[in-house]
């Protein structure tokens, strides 16, 4: 982990609140694995105190950059969207631990929701490069709100969409079609990333899927490092006891069997 400074490229709003990121900060980008994240300071002043953790989208090593994909949710965020390129941002990372992909899987299947399509899409580019065969459930609002379609079936990835109006592919969530397309799939793996019912709704049906299963969790972030206990989620071990880890430091992906919703 290091605290640096990165120099912005480019900072451009690519549909309703969501912004695209690219960072300069070699240094970080060197040691970047997919599932990972940074703590940026937004702002100055006591409003901004607190850093804001935003999802690694992208890794160029070769450059030394980092892409970012997030969504103005409030005054932090706002305040990033509005940076220029050229201008510096102050971070902490890489911090977290990233998604684990075992050298063996030929076929993983990944389900994105909202901007939890951020880590997912760092994720689908990393096990392209290693020829992994890659599906991708998505699921949005509606048809507005979905991000990246094309950039994904460039990757070659076979795409499966749902929204909750109706208005692009299924209607309705996600967790709707997911049994149907493990049954229909070879899959060794299942990665997720979304809102905390999207996580719950996988975690309820893990059992009956059978194949390993990891969740990213979203969480607010104060330290960002595991010191100030903020983003604490219930871990149960294999006995069944329940204990609390850092959605930070321990995370942010779990397996999904261990997290209590």
């Amino acid at each position: 982990m290091f605290q640096t400074e990165g120099t912005i490229l480019t900072n451009r709003r690519i549909k309703a609140s969501y912004y695209h990121l690219c960072l300069e900060v070699p240094a970080v980008a060197g040691i970047a694995q997919p599932g990972q994240f940074i703590h940026i300071k937004c702002g100055d002043g006591f409003r901004h105190l607190l850093r804001r953790p935003v999802s690694i989208h992208g890794i160029d090593r070769s450059r030394g950059c980092l892409e970012l994909l997030f969504e103005v949710k409030g005054s932090g965020t706002a305040w990033l969207a509005e940076r220029k390129g050229g201008e510096s941002l102050d971070l902490l990372g890489p911090l977290g631990n990233g998604f684990p992909i075992e050298p063996g899987y030929q076929n993983v299947l990944l389900v994105a929701g909202g901007i939890g399509i951020a880590p997912m899409f760092c994720l689908a580019r990393e096990l392209r490069l290693r020829q992994v065969e890659v599906i991708m459930l998505m699921g949005a609002k509606n048809k507005e709100w979905l991000l990246l379609e094309k950039e994904l079936k460039d990757l070659g990835i076979v795409l499966h969409i749902a929204t909750d109006d109706g208005s692009l592919g299924h209607h309705g969530f996600v967790t709707d079609i997911l049994p149907h397309l493990v049954s229909q799939n070879t899959v060794d793996c299942l990665y997720a990333c979304g809102p905390q019912g999207m996580l719950a709704g996988i975690g309820k049906m893990a059992p009956a899927l059978d194949l390993s299963c990891y969740v990213s969790l979203e969480e607010r972030m104060a330290c960002g490092v595991g010191a100030c206990r903020g983003c604490v989620v219930g871990i149960k071990d294999s006995a069944g006891n329940i204990g609390y880890k850092n959605v930070c430091s321990d995370g942010p992906v779990f397996a999904v069997e261990e997290v209590v919703f």
